[in-house]
């Protein structure tokens, strides 16, 4: 059976003999769980790149380039970032080109962060603020809107040390290429990454950064309309 992607003008339509893989890739404080209710379309299968050990003062590119080293690239694969995933997959997409790059809850140009950010990196946030203290302030005040509890559980299980440079790493990129296709997805109501400051493909009324947990059946919606998953024998 044949898999169609529909990551190409309407006019154009990409078979394959095969799976595609599609590389889901979490947020910062978040794993795998994060998309513990999305599904995929017959024909893709989704794999999920677990975060490694950062190098002292590594540049986020440089993070994405090694973790790209779990992606077979030179098969027909298919990207899927969250929040800082996503800005992982636009690195990745620039020096691996997949199919499409889909942003959920992200933004594709480092020029989109909000001011706050360089800020807080300037005044060495991540020294400040332990990460210790930010993971009970989540779990005292439910920091994302709305919060749950495996929110809160998967945020309290990340790694200090990840923490740590993920807190200078955001703030520290740089990026003004958008690779090509991408596809994104935000809600109106994110404070973390507002989308005043982007330019989604869809853009979701009334909900928050945790998009992807709050209301996947939008989200699963959004992934299908995208990989158009048509069959022909």
């Amino acid at each position: 059976m044949l898999c169609q992607i529909r990551c190409q003008p309407p006019v154009e339509k990409i078979y394959y003999l095969v799976l595609v893989n599609v590389y889901f890739i979490s947020g910062m404080g978040a794993d795998h769980r994060a998309f513990s209710y999305i599904t995929l379309p017959k024909g893709f299968e989704a794999i999920h790149l677990p975060w490694i050990k950062p190098v002292k003062n590594e540049p986020l590119a440089a993070y994405a380039v090694r973790l790209a080293g779990a992606i077979r690239t030179t098969e027909p694969f298919i990207l899927v970032g969250l929040s800082m995933g996503g800005m992982m997959a636009v690195e990745i997409a620039k020096k691996f080109p997949p199919v499409c790059t889909i942003l959920i809850s992200s933004i594709s140009l480092s020029g989109q962060l909000p001011r706050y950010y360089r800020v807080a990196s300037n005044l060495k946030a991540n020294i400040l603020v332990s990460p210790s203290l930010l993971k009970k302030l989540v779990g005292l005040k439910k920091a994302f809107s709305p919060a749950s509890e495996l929110v809160t559980e998967m945020f309290r299980a990340c790694d200090n040390d990840f923490f740590k440079w993920a807190m200078m790493a955001i703030p520290g990129w740089d990026n003004q290429q958008v690779p090509q296709p991408l596809y994104h997805i935000h809600g109106k109501k994110d404070w973390v990454l507002p989308i005043r400051l982007t330019h989604p493909t869809q853009a979701v009324a009334g909900v928050g950064h945790m998009l992807v947990m709050t209301h996947p059946a939008v989200v699963n919606t959004f992934l299908a309309d995208i990989l158009d998953p048509g069959r022909e024998v």
